[in-house]
């Protein structure tokens, strides 16, 4: 930040001047292509409503390095980047670098006020950014050297969190490969037994009043990919529930392959729409629950419960199938020390409190504190 500083003291000391985007540079809007002209083999991306590409063309209508806003439907205010030479539709808006404006400048300074541009889209119907909204967005202009300076130190900080985010999905996908290997058992060297004899589905209710946001699970607030749960944004009043206690597995059972597992830390509510599994009274002590949850967890549990899924749109797991699936079993020993070695991997790659997914959230902040800071700059017009 230092030599931010010592630019500013000596390049701006009285502050530097704010001026509306469309009379700093020029705004433009694309052309709309028609689907059958896109193709996955061409070669430049095609933009229109969003930041993921809609399809790939033959030809580019701007340059790489070029901001762009999106103006139409559910993304509409979001700021986007290219590092490529692409095609812009009607649906975003594309800023041009100028001589007193950096694109990358304008990038990070246009981040900082996306949350204005989105709540400014009108929404009736399609939702809508308009033109004049954009242009009359204020931004400052400091002299190039100072806007260089802050483009390679936010830069930085977005490369490491990239670094991080890349390290995380090797670490997701070795996780991936030693789960899969130590939950592989030959059928010959260990016991097999059927899921319904070692769980069962628990039939005791529970009354709505005791649940909150925090115990209360439905598929909608499980996350997909074996991500655990999140707080509730629903809460019934009235009922009864289905009891779920500390250390049983709950499943999303409204379409399988989305893969939403939890491992219960706390005693709860649940609905129909999400399968409870306890340990039987016989196999406790016998059986670690937290490695038949992690067996459950395992692709080949959620391509067995497709498969006798009912239900073509929505398909919904076979209870009684469910409870026929084969699980080894191993002696106790061996399941506590697969448990120890997935529950490290899990908190490496899941747990937002330690790991690498706590490090990129500390890196993001650290990230966002300095790019308010650097883009914050006196108004010389205001003395």
């Amino acid at each position: 930040m230092s030599r931010i500083d010592e630019l500013i003291e000596k390049l701006c000391p009285d502050g530097v001047g704010y001026k509306e985007l469309g009379e700093a540079c020029k705004i433009l809007r694309g052309k709309r292509l028609t689907k059958s002209l896109l193709s996955e083999n061409e070669k430049y991306p095609v933009y229109h409503g969003g930041l993921e590409p809609l399809g790939y063309y033959g030809q580019s209508n701007r340059v790489a390095d070029t901001v762009m806003i999106i103006n139409v439907g559910a993304s509409a205010g979001t700021v986007g980047y290219s590092h490529v030479d692409f095609w812009s539709s009607d649906g975003c808006y594309c800023i041009e670098q100028s001589d007193v404006l950096m694109s990358r400048y304008i990038y990070y300074a246009l981040i900082c006020q996306e949350s204005t541009l989105k709540s400014k889209v009108r929404v009736a119907g399609i939702p809508t950014l308009d033109a004049p909204v954009v242009k009359s967005i204020k931004i400052a202009v400091p002299p190039l050297e100072i806007q260089n300076e802050i483009v390679t130190i936010l830069d930085k900080f977005k490369l490491l969190e990239a670094e991080l985010e890349a390290e995380l999905e090797a670490r997701k996908k070795q996780y991936e490969h030693y789960r899969n290997a130590l939950l592989r058992f030959d059928a010959k060297n260990v016991e097999w037994k059927t899921l319904g004899e070692i769980a069962l589905y628990p039939k005791a209710r529970i009354a709505a009043s005791f649940v909150s946001e925090k115990n209360y699970v439905g598929v909608d607030n499980l996350l997909q990919n074996r991500q655990g749960k999140t707080l509730s944004s629903y809460v019934p009043k009235t009922g009864n529930l289905i009891e779920f206690k500390e250390h049983d597995v709950l499943i999303g059972n409204i379409r399988p392959y989305l893969k939403k597992i939890w491992f219960s830390n706390l005693n709860g509510g649940t609905n129909g729409d999400v399968i409870v599994l306890r340990l039987n009274e016989d196999y406790r002590g016998k059986y670690s629950p937290k490695f038949l949850y992690f067996l459950l967890s395992a692709d080949a549990f959620f391509d067995y419960n497709m498969q006798f899924a009912k239900g073509a749109k929505m398909p919904r797991g076979d209870k009684n199938s469910i409870l026929k699936y084969k699980i080894p079993l191993p002696p106790l020993s061996e399941q506590e020390r697969i448990v120890n070695i997935l529950d490290k991997f899990d908190a490496l790659v899941n747990d937002i409190s330690i790991g690498l997914p706590a490090e990129i959230a500390a890196r993001r902040k650290q990230y966002e504190y300095y790019r308010n800071r650097l883009l914050t700059f006196k108004n010389r017009s205001n003395g």
